[in-house]
Parts: C-alpha cells; sequence; structure tokens
C-alpha cells in the first residue's frame, strides 16, 4: 500500500483476488464474442474456457490469468489480433488530441507536471477494463488531467528522470502510447527506450502501434517477448530482462504493469489510473484517481 503523503509504495507482487474474476469474465464475454456471431457457438466456447479456467492458479497476479484466458479462446478458434480495429481507431482518435495537448504542455508553468498528468490520463484507453472506449471518455480524462493535480511525489520523480541517463518505459495500450509521447518529449528522447508488449493481448499496444504514434522514429523500441498485458518478468525474454535489471530508472504505464511489477524493483514509478477497487486498496488511492506511485521492494531501498 502507498503511503499517500510521499507516494512510496511498499508491497509483494499480487495474486488474483475474488474481486477480479468478475472482470476477467468479462474480458472473456468480450473476446468470445469477437471470434463469432454464432450465439450457440458464443456460449459453447464460453462453457469450454471457464470449465478450464477452474483449474488455473489463482495466486497468479490478474494479467496472468488474463493472458492464459485468452490463449485457451485462441487454441479453440485459432484467432488472434481480435483488438487490431479497435487500436487503429484508439491511436487515430489520440493522435486528432496530440497537437492540441502539446500547446497545453508547452504553454504550462510547469510542462513536465502537465504531461505527466496528461500521460496518465491516457491510461482510461482501456480495453481491459471497458469494451468501448469513447472520444468523450478520452475528452473528459483529458479535461480531468488539466484541471487536478496529480497523487505522488513529483519531486522524486523530477530527481530521477534528471539523474537517470537510461530509463526503460514500459507502455500499456494503444491510444494511450499516443500521449506517453507527451512525457517522452519532456524527459529527452535520447535516455528512453520504450518498451512494448511481445504479442497481441486486449488493446495492449505493440510494435505496430509505437509506428502508428510515430515513436519508433523519436526512441529506441524493443518489445517485451511476452503476450501478458502486464509485464510479467518470468514470462519476458531473456533480453528484456537483462535491459529491466541493469536500467538506471523504470517508468511503468497501467494497471497491468502494476499488477504485475509492485514489489519487484525500487527503480519503478508507476502512472496510472486507478479504476477498480482492487486496486485502489492495493495502491491506497481512491476509485478514480490518476496516480504517481514510488515502488519499495523488500530487497532494494
Amino acid at each position: 500500500m502507498a503511503d499517500k503523503a510521499s507516494g512510496v509504495l511498499s508491497c509483494p507482487v499480487m495474486s488474483t483476488a475474488l474481486d477480479c474474476l468478475p472482470c476477467l469474465l468479462r474480458q472473456a464475454i468480450a473476446v468470445v464474442k469477437k471470434t463469432t456471431e454464432d450465439s450457440g457457438r458464443q456460449v459453447a466456447l464460453l462453457k469450454s474456457i471457464l470449465q478450464q479456467a477452474g483449474f488455473l492458479d489463482f495466486g497468479l497476479p490478474p494479467p496472468e490469468i488474463a493472458r492464459r484466458i485468452h490463449q485457451l479462446i485462441q487454441q479453440q478458434t485459432g484467432k488472434t489480433d481480435l483488438y487490431r480495429e479497435e487500436k487503429r481507431r484508439q491511436n487515430t482518435m489520440a493522435l486528432a488530441w496530440l497537437p492540441e495537448m502539446q500547446r497545453r504542455v508547452q504553454a504550462a508553468k510547469d510542462p513536465l507536471e502537465l504531461a505527466l498528468r496528461l500521460a496518465i490520463a491516457g491510461n482510461v484507453i482501456d480495453c481491459g477494463v471497458t469494451d468501448d472506449i469513447s472520444e468523450q471518455q478520452v475528452a473528459a480524462a483529458l479535461e480531468k488531467a488539466l484541471r487536478e493535480p496529480i497523487q505522488g511525489d513529483l519531486a522524486a520523480f523530477r530527481k530521477a528522470i534528471l539523474s537517470a541517463q537510461e530509463i526503460l518505459y514500459l507502455a500499456d495500450n494503444a491510444g494511450e502510447i499516443v500521449f506517453d509521447r507527451l512525457l517522452m518529449e519532456q524527459i529527452g528522447f535520447g535516455k528512453i527506450t520504450l518498451v512494448v508488449r511481445g504479442r497481441e493481448i486486449l488493446n495492449d499496444a505493440t510494435r505496430s502501434d509505437a509506428e502508428a504514434a510515430g515513436l519508433d522514429q523519436l526512441v529506441a523500441v524493443m518489445d517485451n517477448g511476452s503476450g501478458v498485458p502486464g509485464t510479467l518478468l518470468a514470462d519476458c525474454s531473456e533480453g528484456f530482462r537483462e535491459r529491466f535489471a541493469a536500467a538506471e530508472l523504470i517508468i511503468s504505464k497501467g494497471q497491468g504493469n502494476f499488477e504485475t511489477l509492485c514489489g519487484t524493483s525500487a527503480r519503478v514509478f508507476f502512472l496510472f489510473k486507478v479504476k477498480c477497487e482492487v486496486i485502489a486498496r492495493r495502491a491506497g488511492m481512491p476509485m478514480g484517481t490518476h496516480v504517481l506511485l514510488h515502488a519499495k521492494s523488500g530487497s532494494e531501498e
């Protein structure tokens, strides 16, 4: 749980709570519907998935459970990248907002703070929580970011990005990755390596989304070798794990990365919107809060 005054977080890696199950079921239903329009086939497929899901280890973090459910669906249908059209639309929508948000950041009294708030606001674009994110929802999130302060230790974050020569920036979702550009512009592109998912799942950002956002022309881009909607180190490539271990600073976007990396390293700053009660309890922050949490593991100070 985080200390609200300092934004410092100390916690073990998350397991899947009972309260996570309705969200995981909603995701499964949404994905099953994308595989076929045949309602009978939908019901049969969902029943099969639920029977097999009953044997999953709920000591694992929620993104790993989500990945395994998606794998079961893919194995039975042969269909992958089911959110391609949503991701295309989300990137296009965010790119339309980008010039105005860049102007707002440039005119701000504290450009870094506003860029940070807007980058976190982009975390609303999350098909793991909401099936269809509207332009109105994104606009509301950006408006909130323009007027409300961030919860967390901005001074510690500012100090960390100034001193670090190598920063891993762990992206979360398509669309959201466009707003990450605002923060990366303030940090400096030269010291950043942008990390995306290694395989498609939900609307999580992959290399193609980094390219759609134009970020491949600005920063080094690598994938983590994994199809988990988070960053489960055990499932990531050896090359990514080496970069993770060596990085001076890690900026982690989104709840999925928080769920899988909480407690792994004191060099991580988590940036996300609190979108469920499980995370609210875990982070010690109210629902809807835009937070900046500094990780503190049991082994690192």
